[in-house]
């Protein structure tokens, strides 16, 4: 079997629903990330492109991953499949390229995801019976549409802000805990922002042009997200979204717009790119877990993973565990047995911060941790995610240097 290596990436900044990405199609975002990081000598090289998505009932064309390749500099010649694990699709999208380098079907894949959620349409269902007059319509940016009644009554109809709460109610979360977590979040990323640490991570994105807007072109080059504003004070007064919960607006992630890519390929593809790997990617790891609780999904994957490596946590020099929401975060280190102040654990803040943009979000977790491994000299990181309806995937990265 061949070594699979992550190479550099490159992410758009993550906007806020309705924000400064909001005019952009998602296949012209993604397009911009995958132009800036191909050039016409790597292009003959590329074995295909993968990238998550959890949305695709939109301008996402249930192939967006076909559709930015036609939408960008690349050739038609250039093969594409599109990933969804929800919340970890960019992250499976990663995996995937991993697998087929692995398995030497490829030598080189440019992987990654992209959502953008202001942009996730109304849908409507098609009448079942002549004359109807109560059409079915849902909002495609975040959870179920169009549910099975039979899976809804043996597992629940638990939207996410409500998995955060059931998570809180079965391990003793609280709403104190879970505001100071959000807190650390906004504080980690102000601190990484102001050292300019995502200098190099984030693409400015041309945004279309406005008719009002005086000549030139305008970019969207910082995250939307953020609120380093934020203090213990002003989490408090937060309403939380369900009578008696502890999740709020504050303690949990965003609806966001955004993409990020990155290359993985075999050891002779840093020819190619004339780039040295960030990292080697050793292995991942999947399991399913009950739906009402999904947001525990990262830790019997993390266990799983370690465990086949034969690795304990104190061997992992970064852990990053996508903040869905913050008491459900708690709710994986309890079970962990980590601290939440542990300076290995999203080190740079985490989706409180950043945002989450689903399908993207997963990529741009495994980009951020790689750097970082490269950049600290460490040895081992892992990325892990929760998924909606149930999951967990983790992603074991051993730096290049150790």
């Amino acid at each position: 079997m061949q070594k699979a290596y992550l190479y550099p990436g490159i992410r758009s900044p993550f906007g806020r629903y309705g924000g400064c990405l909001a005019k952009v199609r998602p296949d012209d975002l993604a397009a911009q990330v995958v132009d800036s990081l191909v050039s016409n000598e790597v292009i003959p090289h590329l074995n295909e492109v993968i990238l998550g998505c959890s949305n695709q009932a939109g301008e996402d064309s249930r192939n967006i991953a076909r559709n930015t390749v036609l939408a960008s500099k690349l050739t038609e010649g250039i093969p594409a499949i599109t990933v969804n694990r929800l919340c970890a699709s960019g992250l499976s999208a990663v995996i995937a390229a991993a697998r087929s380098i692995q398995c030497s079907e490829a030598n080189l894949i440019l992987a990654g995801g992209v959502e953008h959620m202001t942009r996730a349409p109304i849908i409507m269902a098609k009448a079942e019976v002549p004359f109807a007059r109560a059409p079915s319509i849902f909002d495609s940016t975040l959870g179920a549409r169009f549910p099975n009644p039979r899976v809804l009554k043996q597992y629940g109809a638990h939207s996410m802000p409500e998995t955060g709460d059931e998570v809180a109610k079965d391990l003793g979360i609280t709403r104190e805990a879970a505001d100071a977590f959000a807190f650390q979040s906004q504080q980690r990323y102000a601190q990484a922002f102001e050292r300019g640490f995502f200098k190099d991570e984030i693409l400015p994105i041309l945004l279309p042009k406005n008719r009002k807007s005086a000549g030139g072109d305008e970019y969207a080059s910082v995250d939307e997200h953020p609120r380093p504003q934020s203090t213990l004070e002003k989490l408090a007064k937060l309403s939380s979204l369900q009578e008696g919960g502890v999740v709020t607006a504050g303690n949990a992630s965003g609806l966001n717009d955004g993409a990020a890519a990155m290359f993985i390929g075999n050891e002779n593809a840093q020819d190619i790119l004339a780039q040295k790997p960030l990292a080697q990617i050793l292995g991942s790891a999947a399991v399913g877990v009950a739906p009402r609780t999904m947001g525990l999904g990262p830790v019997d994957a993390i266990k799983q993973l370690l465990d086949r490596f034969s690795l304990k946590m104190s061997d992992i020099d970064i852990i990053e565990i996508n903040e869905a929401f913050a008491s459900q975060v708690l709710g994986c280190l309890k079970l962990l047995n980590l601290q939440a102040d542990d300076k290995r654990l999203n080190p740079h803040g985490g989706a409180i911060a950043i945002g989450h943009p689903l399908g993207a979000s997963g990529a741009r977790l495994a980009l951020t941790a790689a750097r970082y491994l490269d950049e600290m000299n460490g040895r081992y990181a892992v990325v892990s995610l929760c998924v909606g309806m149930g999951q967990g995937v983790a992603l074991l990265l051993k730096s290049m240097q150790n």
